[in-house]
């Protein structure tokens, strides 16, 4: 061919190139960016196969594959390869004079030109710049959701979510939004591990919750120091000891920390094989860790403060009744006591009387008995032998249909021992499941106390016929 025909020629591809170049800037999504890059590059010299190499700015590796033209198999030799073979075209794609890929082109009979190589420059250079845009469009749209997750992990704790429940939700929020294969909680045990306590992932999560990570181990270094770690490949790396890391490739454990307190770690694996974590990545989840931290310690302070609020009335109501109730009905005792003895005991009005005075004594042990029911603890296993003993007739009381009365003699939480409880305790349990298997049984009195003898139960109700069980 002539000089005026190659001239004539590159001349009908110049608006070939513009299109590719316009087409190129188009789209904003960075994966639909590259290959429109390959499909317009390898369309615009002529070539019958086109592949970009997407390659790793900090380590040689590929991170992505984008072809055109390509079986399967070639596909895959493509994958292998570095660089192009001998005779393909090739030029780099530099994104802010850092290379982002490499595109490779072959397959055009008779072969590439200069003028090819010349269109192909011309292409990967405003490539470069659509591609910096499609990054920061995406790196925007990522940043964005790991910011609306984490409003949404804050406004989940803040709502009184239980402490087990609350690291669920930040393990599981982190999962979907690094595209992890799980999210882990990690937490440090008394013996200088440290272990996990919430899982989340696609699957059942139970296996994961319990395992450890033994003393000693090198990673535990950094972890416990509030240190991030990055992994390449869990199932490889000598740190990682633990039995499901076979499992899993890139990781990333991140702190859970907030005010210097350390909560615990977040750790994001990837099933092995899976697309490396970005730098990009790692910032937005060290970022969204540090809010998670800072939340859970929010959470966890107006847990405290809720339940000081409920102690605090349960304090207000028990002197209430302690100062204002059972004074006035112990007052009242007295006054029926004397005028009783005044009437004479083998009178009818003395015996009337006498009646009266059983049942406000009766009623001051009752009430007694709520105020220190008040005084402890909610949704906390008792510590003393009162306190356990009305947490057995408070559960009985549920399967019952009514609170049986409980009534203490004596000094029992000094007096009883732990052995002795124990048979106590089994006795209660065993009267109170008896009584709920009776027909007509609308009335239980529980009577517990201890003296010179030591210590005794009596348990009776108002079934059919009437029941009652002593101990020992």
């Amino acid at each position: 061919m002539d000089e005026d025909g190659d001239v004539e020629q590159e001349q009908a591809r110049l608006p070939m190139l513009l299109e590719a170049v316009l087409g190129v800037g188009t789209d904003l999504e960075l994966r639909a960016t590259l290959q429109h890059l390959v499909d317009a590059a390898t369309e615009l010299v002529g070539a019958g196969q086109g592949a970009l190499r997407v390659v790793d700015p900090e380590r040689p590796r590929l991170t992505g594959l984008f072809t055109t033209g390509m079986t399967d198999e070639e596909r895959a030799r493509a994958g292998r390869l570095p660089e192009g073979p001998a005779g393909e075209l090739g030029v780099p794609i530099r994104v802010h004079h850092q290379v982002f890929g490499h595109l490779h082109l072959s397959g055009k009979p008779g072969g590439f030109t200069e003028e090819d190589l010349a269109l192909l420059r011309v292409l990967a250079a405003q490539a470069g710049i659509a591609i910096g845009n499609a990054r920061l469009y995406e790196t925007a749209r990522q940043r964005e959701r790991w910011i609306e997750g984490a409003a949404a992990v804050t406004t989940a704790l803040l709502t009184g979510e239980s402490a087990e429940d609350a690291l669920t939700t930040v393990a599981e929020q982190a999962r979907i939004l690094a595209g992890a294969a799980a999210g882990v909680i990690l937490q440090p045990t008394p013996e200088g591990g440290m272990e996990i306590v919430a899982a989340s992932t696609s699957e059942d999560p139970g296996e994961l919750v319990g395992t450890t990570i033994r003393p000693g181990s090198a990673v535990l270094v950094q972890l416990l120091g509030g240190e991030p770690v990055f992994v390449e490949d869990s199932a490889t790396d000598p740190r990682m000891t633990t039995p499901v890391r076979s499992r899993f490739g890139p990781s990333m454990m991140l702190p859970l920390r907030s005010g210097g307190r350390l909560i615990g770690t977040l750790a994001l694996p990837r099933r092995r094989g899976d697309e490396p974590y970005s730098a990009v990545d790692r910032l937005l989840a060290s970022q969204f860790a540090s809010q998670a931290a800072l939340a859970l310690v929010l959470a966890d302070a107006q847990h405290d403060r809720e339940r000081l609020a409920v102690f605090e009335d349960r304090d207000r109501i028990a002197r209430d009744l302690h100062d204002l109730v059972v004074q006035r009905l112990f007052a009242t005792e007295m006054m029926l006591e004397s005028t009783r003895r005044r009437a004479g005991e083998e009178s009818g009005e003395g015996e009337l009387l006498g009646r009266a005075v059983d049942e406000l004594d009766s009623t001051i042990q009752e009430v007694r008995t709520t105020i220190f029911a008040l005084q402890q603890p909610p949704a906390e296993a008792p510590t003393t032998f009162r306190g356990r003993v009305l947490r057995e007739t408070g559960g009985a009381g549920v399967l019952l249909g009514f609170q049986p009365s409980v009534r203490f003699t004596g000094a029992v939480d000094t007096l009883v021992d732990e052995p002795e409880a124990r048979k106590l305790l089994a006795a209660l349990r065993g009267a109170l499941a008896a009584a709920h298997r009776r027909p007509g049984v609308g009335r239980i009195q529980v009577d517990v106390g201890v003296g010179d003898a030591g210590a005794w139960l009596r348990v009776e109700d108002d079934g059919t016929p009437p029941a009652t069980v002593t101990f020992p």
